[in-house]
């Protein structure tokens, strides 16, 4: 029974790496407008969100954003009035593109850094799931070059390579207890690894002046080798979790395909409205290999059923004057986590978010943009199968954001 107990509190927090981990935030202008970008004509974001709409942008663009992130959930025991809540810990997503061509040519390259996928998350080491999950500090860094064509003035196509080097350090207590009966035990997985991935992307404006794109990013599948696997234990169980450890995992980060809609009913707005469907259901089972095993400490393989997930983005701009645009945005995402495999590292749950922002044009060359969204995810109360940790999850997200173009 301890050796199960230990396997189930050491990897049941990584397997949990679903819907609440894709952050989505790849441009300023995009998120003020609810995160809509995969049918409109923007700026150099469009590297993220459609690179087959990167050849019909008029201009070349240097750019570069954050959006600092700080993640508060709150959890509830079954049957009981306490409260737990994480810590006021920042993230800070960002994402930078390079777009170039020459003027009035049928093509254009682009290069995009950015952060589809992380987490940081501080429950400390006193509340009652710690022997689930103490801290996690996940990262994806996405590398994209990209090359788009024009093939006619309303059609454009573009795609990428995408190289992502990702990182996890995750912190959890563990049921041990050294001679004076002091729980003293805690472990520490950590690592980085890489993957390997592709987009691509249609645009083109119809007939009646509404503009459309299409778009699939493509799985990828990160591996993680030879990771740090720390424990601290009594000296009586040292022999069980040999030191120095390493440990190898392979994590699949899912596909999305859209579809996205620009309208514009007058020269001062922009509508827009897209349509994201991600697919989760790649987690079937996640495996891990220990370098070295004794009888406490075995490689695992863990079944998981996830289910696709879908998500619907509206937003607007409003374009006051030649040097100020107002946005504004939101939208509603389902949960990819089936009953019984819910976590704290982000408890996922059907959400819904609103989001804001503006635009500022500082000079011919130079623009400033900013946005602000709020999302909420559904109180949710769940026994995990594995941990049988039980109780109610809720949680808010805060997002600000900032970035600078030059466009030439």
């Amino acid at each position: 029974m301890r050796k199960l107990v230990l396997i189930i509190c050491l990897f049941s927090p990584i397997l949990a790496l679903a819907q609440g981990f894709q952050v989505n935030l790849g441009g300023q202008q995009q998120i003020g407008m609810g995160h809509t970008g995969t049918g409109l004509l923007q700026d150099g974001a469009s590297v993220f969100f459609n690179p087959g709409a990167v050849a019909m942008l008029s201009e070349n663009y240097v750019q570069a954003g954050v959006s600092p992130l700080l993640f508060k959930s709150d959890f509830n025991p079954l049957n009981t009035s306490t409260q737990y809540h994480t810590a006021d810990k920042v993230a800070y997503p960002f994402n930078a593109y390079v777009v170039w061509g020459p003027k009035a040519s049928f093509w254009k390259i682009g290069l995009g850094v950015y952060t589809p996928f992380g987490g940081l998350t501080d429950w400390g080491n006193t509340w009652q799931g710690k022997y689930v999950l103490e801290s996690l500090d996940l990262k994806a860094i996405y590398f994209q070059p990209t090359l788009s064509i024009k093939l006619t003035d309303y059609l454009s196509i573009g795609g990428g390579f995408v190289y992502n080097h990702g990182s996890v350090d995750l912190k959890q207590a563990l049921p041990l207890s050294d001679a004076s009966g002091q729980q003293t035990g805690q472990a520490e997985l950590k690592g980085s690894g890489k993957g390997y991935g592709w987009n691509a992307g249609v645009y083109f404006k119809t007939e009646s002046g509404v503009s459309v794109g299409i778009t699939h990013r493509s799985q990828v599948t990160t591996t993680i080798s030879d990771g740090n696997a720390l424990f601290t234990v009594p000296g009586s169980l040292q022999s069980s979790f040999p030191q120095p450890n390493t440990f190898n995992a392979t994590i699949p980060l899912p596909a999305t395909n859209s579809i996205g809609f620009g309208f514009y009913p007058t020269k001062k707005w922009t509508l827009a409205l897209d349509v994201n469907v991600v697919g989760w259901s790649v987690y079937k089972a996640l495996a891990f290999d220990y370098k070295s095993n004794t009888p406490s400490l075995q490689d695992s393989y863990f079944p998981r059923n996830y289910k696709d997930a879908v998500v619907l983005r509206g937003g607007a701009q409003y374009k006051s004057s030649n040097n100020l645009s107002l946005r504004f945005g939101g939208g509603y995402a389902s949960t990819a986590v089936n009953d019984g495999y819910v976590t704290p590292e982000a408890p996922d749950a059907n959400r819904f978010y609103v989001t804001g922002g503006i635009g500022y044009r500082l000079g011919q060359h130079l623009n400033v943009d900013a946005s602000f969204e709020y999302e909420h995810l559904m109180a949710r109360t769940q026994t995990n199968s594995q941990s049988q940790l039980a109780g109610t999850f809720e949680t808010n997200v805060y997002i600000p954001g900032l970035s600078l173009s030059y466009h030439w």
